[in-house]
């Protein structure tokens, strides 16, 4: 159900059962209440109920979570964790508040604003650009080490910058 308070509010209730990507180009106040598998990016608020489920990699800017959600979570601005959410994966954030009563079971890491050439938005990992190639990590893996897609190896993972990854994909629909 979509519904709209001011004018130039742009509010999205999802209280159903959604698979697939979602990209949001324009903010957007988004709150999912059912359940939803795949890979979602928006811009605006994001707001995860406290009855969803979530097998998800998400990226956006505020992020609240309530619910349960797998998966890894990138956010420009901030993530909040409310009771009774459940997270199980990696987190990117500036800025992460995790109140009581929320669990975290994965891997925290906190951004430097200052660095904008690591923006949260920027950096993904190996199962993020698997995903986002439609392609099994290990394919990805080969190319990144054999330097056929841009990756950098570092803290003992690959990394791979979207803006970079998606001049490559540019590149390589070219020659074809």
């Amino acid at each position: 159900m979509a519904r709209k308070d001011k004018p130039d509010e742009k509010i999205l209730d999802v209280d159903a059962r959604m698979q697939g990507t979602i990209i949001f180009k324009d903010p957007v106040n988004l709150r999912i209440n059912g359940s939803f598998e795949g890979r979602l990016e928006t811009c605006g608020n994001l707001t995860i109920g406290e009855n969803a489920h979530v097998r998800a990699d998400i990226s956006g800017e505020r992020i609240v979570i309530a619910g349960k959600v797998t998966g890894s979570l990138v956010a420009t601005d901030s993530i909040t964790l409310v009771k009774p959410a459940v997270i199980q994966g990696e987190i990117r954030t500036p800025s992460l508040v995790v109140a009581e009563g929320a669990i975290l079971d994965g891997k925290c890491i906190m951004l430097n604003l200052k660095d904008s050439s690591k923006s949260t938005a920027s950096i993904l990992s190996l199962r993020d650009v698997a995903q986002y190639l439609e392609v099994e990590a290990k394919v990805v893996e080969a190319w990144a080490v054999e330097k056929k897609i841009p990756a950098e190896f570092q803290n003992g993972e690959w990394q791979f910058n979207r803006a970079a990854i998606d001049k490559w994909i540019q590149d390589e629909q070219i020659k074809s």
